[in-house]
């Protein structure tokens, strides 16, 4: 038997290859060494009904948020070994995973476009380049957080339209004030100014909703993927809500920018279990 995980904070969702090559999965909670400690993890793992295959478990191959540091990496791996310690157990980042999950065995960029912004350069085996990920503060260009900073941005200073403004009123209740005590002092700002994506894509038709999307996408281009050698030749590819819910507007930023937007998906899990089949 194989796991396969693809971990955020909130969730994790599991593929599980069986010994007869079917596939089931799971959705349990999410791991972030950068929050958790390995004990607290291999504890949350064992309330988990996968404890219940630990004998088949023959190996374990994570990808998650927090992943990328080789000392969060050995905590993650300590944490699965002590639930399932007669499997092989493979860590690796969430860029990773969107670059197997979408390009597979072959070369491309892979973008990740959620709740922040991430991107890599791949050459078909190993990431070969990597763009900075500044996070919500300093970048996360074409991220829900950084559009919905722009959409807070603009409701405080009265430069959206009328309509738009009441709607967000009308629908969030919040004003100002409200608006600064969740980025300033609530936990979590990074997550409360990518919540208000779904209302502006809901609203996307408008000009305006359309323009952060668009901008925000071309901001992404210019900050990552124009940077990476022969771009123009490579197909470029996207995992995350943010691109999904709106591939319309993605696809035609990039066509405008000379990018080959190729494929577009909201989670990496499929693509990842496909990716290990192959390699059986």
């Amino acid at each position: 038997m194989i796991l396969i995980a693809d971990s955020g904070s909130s969730k994790t969702d599991w593929r599980i290859i069986h010994s007869n090559g079917e596939i089931s999965q799971h959705r349990g909670v999410g791991f972030n060494p950068y929050y958790m400690t390995s004990e607290e993890m291999s504890l949350q793992l064992r309330e988990d009904y996968l404890v219940n295959a630990v004998d088949e478990v023959e190996q374990v191959f994570f990808y998650g948020a927090g992943c990328s540091a080789s000392d969060r990496k050995e905590e993650v791996k300590q944490a699965l070994l002590s639930v399932f310690p007669g499997a092989e157990v493979a860590i690796d980042h969430d860029l990773s995973a969107a670059a197997r999950a979408t390009c597979g065995h072959r070369p491309g960029i892979a973008c990740i476009l959620g709740t922040g912004s991430n991107s890599c350069d791949y050459d078909g085996k190993v990431i070969v380049d990597t763009r900075p990920a500044a996070g919500y503060i300093l970048g996360d260009e074409g991220g829900g957080a950084f559009i919905g900073r722009r959409f807070l941005i603009d409701f405080i200073h009265e430069e959206m339209p009328h309509y738009i403004r009441e709607a967000a009123i009308e629908r969030f209740h919040f004003s100002q004030n409200i608006i600064q005590d969740h980025v300033y002092r609530q936990p979590f700002p990074s997550r409360y100014m990518a919540s208000f994506c779904k209302f502006i894509s809901e609203h996307k038709s408008d000009p305006y909703c359309y323009g952060l999307f668009y901008s925000s996408f071309m901001a992404f281009f210019d900050k990552h993927v124009c940077k990476y050698k022969d771009y123009h030749n490579k197909p470029v590819n996207f995992v995350g809500s943010i691109a999904y819910y709106n591939g319309d507007i993605l696809r035609k930023a990039a066509q405008d920018r000379g990018i080959q937007a190729s494929i577009i998906i909201e989670n990496p899990i499929a693509g990842l279990t496909l990716y290990h089949q192959e390699l059986l």
